[in-house]
């Protein structure tokens, strides 16, 4: 795997292959007589998937600089990528060494060649790649033309997963510096107006991003150009950031932001122009969380599913897809209902009662899982999440009982992301001290709630019912361990009048 092999065997000494591209195009090529580590334009990507599209490798290559030339080796799953530059390629290789690119649901492997540039003929395969390459590259973005603005609108289409703020700049920070972004909600739709210090920045974020998916299937990206010269943004928070301005406060206090407000809440202002570098600010990116199978940025008519960096820098590993099993240790075995995903089976092991397998429906609710709640505390004890080898948890066989250690929890009437587009994927936040309750009849008060949760011995700092619907209300417990246990003891609790209390992890403080 550390040599650039376009054969399964590689001798030690200098030597020349001929490799079928495509499977009829006669290519020569110097073997490796040195390390895969010594930089070079030209990048060699193994174990593509076999009906791979030419477009589809060039976008692995796109958000890190122009792509300059492709060679397509589809009988051996494999492809050359010339960078327009050593660093852009650098670039490449450092990024994919921490993030491993997913296509179709494979995990394919970059590296450096040996080789200095590419030359390629003019065969049919050839000249396919040649203009996906034409079609694709940023560097036939019509720089004539002036883009009409630097600042884009965003709108998220089949909001299915959470998307947030810091997402988006993870995204978008591949085609030039953000300078400012803010997140709202208008008709019911998840938007954004992100700020680039120029026009072309914006015109290949547009091109390149306009209609492609963030996560396999859904949340679905619709880009166009604002009728803003500039944003003006007045805090840092989950909602707001301008990241020339370090300084400005949280606004903690403020209401959200949301439309039809927004007109006016972006006066024309003046552009200064700052890196987006994440974490080099005074406020890093928040905790958040990015999947398997998000795709950045995948290039039209491609669906080239790379992770983002941001589980990686968080010490998270994204988990590929189909890969839904959990090892959690420190588990008390009646744990079984989850915020992030729904638990369909759970085997608790024979010589370790106090470890489990867990699986969740699929591989970003695993992630989810695993991020949130890997390293937090529960009954005294730090729960402690990896990703299984196993991908599915096995139901014993039929005659053979194995003191049920096993449980199937597919139809259980916890589960909260059964519905396609269920609102609750839009309420998923980290655990915190204060916990949202929703579903509470006419009938049970302040100080039912109050007294249900301190029966269990916790502590309730504070509680407060939403003014305007008093099906819903916060409840603060003594601490973030105290607030995981309630969640688990109480949510489905039922209150009487077939309402049975709904409870999950609020971003609000009372």
């Amino acid at each position: 795997r550390g040599s650039d092999q376009l054969f399964s065997s590689v001798s030690n000494s200098p030597y020349i292959m001929s490799t079928t591209a495509n499977g009829n195009d006669s290519k020569k090529f110097k073997g490796d007589i040195r390390g895969p580590t010594v930089p070079s334009r030209v990048i060699h990507i193994r174990k593509l998937p076999n009906d791979i599209a030419e477009t589809e490798v060039i976008s692995l290559g796109l958000p890190f600089g122009d792509v300059t030339n492709l060679l397509m080796l589809k009988a051996k799953n494999q492809a050359f990528l010339e960078m327009n530059s050593e660093e852009a390629a650098q670039s490449m290789v450092s990024y994919y060494s921490t993030v491993m690119p997913i296509i179709r649901h494979h995990p394919v492997y970059v590296q450096f060649s040996n080789h200095k540039e590419l030359k390629t003929d003019n065969s049919p395969n050839q000249e396919r790649a040649q203009a996906a390459l034409r079609a694709l590259s940023t560097s036939h973005v019509d720089t004539t033309v002036p883009a009409p603005s630097t600042v884009l609108r965003v709108v998220v289409e089949n909001l299915i997963y959470p998307v947030t703020l810091d997402a988006l700049c993870q995204i978008f920070s591949k085609f030039g510096t953000v300078l400012r972004i803010i997140v709202f909600t208008k008709n019911s739709q998840f938007q954004a107006l992100l700020q680039y210090p120029d026009g072309a920045s914006a015109q290949a974020a547009k091109l390149s991003l306009d209609g492609q998916n963030i996560y396999n299937g859904c949340c679905t990206l619709r880009i166009s150009f604002s009728k803003l010269t500039s944003l003006n943004v007045k805090y840092n928070n989950e909602k707001s950031r301008d990241f020339t301005r370090p300084d400005l406060p949280t606004g903690d206090n403020q209401p959200t932001m949301e439309h039809p407000a927004m007109a006016t809440a972006f006066t024309p202002g003046i552009i200064s122009a700052a890196p987006y570098a994440g974490a080099t600010h005074a406020f890093p990116p928040a905790f958040t969380i990015q999947p398997a199978g998000l795709t950045v940025p995948a290039l039209p008519g491609a669906l080239a599913s790379l992770s983002l960096p941001g589980a990686t820098r968080l010490g998270f590993t994204p988990i590929p897809a189909g890969h839904c099993v959990l090892l959690v240790s420190n588990l008390n075995p009646e744990c079984v209902t989850c915020v992030y995903g729904d638990v369909m089976r759970v085997k608790i092991l024979f010589n370790k009662k106090e470890n489990a397998l867990v699986q969740m429906s699929d591989s970003t609710q695993a992630q989810l899982a695993m991020s949130h709640l890997n390293g937090q505390r529960l009954h005294g004890k730090p729960l402690r999440i990896t990703l299984s080898k196993h991908t599915s948890v096995q139901l014993p066989r039929e005659g053979h009982e194995d003191q049920g250690l096993t449980k199937d929890y597919s139809n259980s009437p916890l589960h909260r992301f059964k519905k396609p587009g269920s609102k609750n994927y839009s309420n998923i936040f980290p655990p915190s001290a204060t916990l949202h309750l929703s579903n509470i009849p006419p009938s049970v008060v302040e100080d039912d709630l109050k007294m249900l949760f301190s029966s269990s011995g916790a502590m309730v700092k504070a509680f407060k019912f939403f003014q305007k619907d008093h099906k819903m209300a916060l409840i603060q417990m003594g601490s973030v361990e105290e607030a995981i246990e309630s969640l688990i003891e109480f949510h489905n609790h039922d209150l009487g009048e077939n309402h049975h209390l709904r409870v999950s992890f609020s971003k609000s403080s009372i």
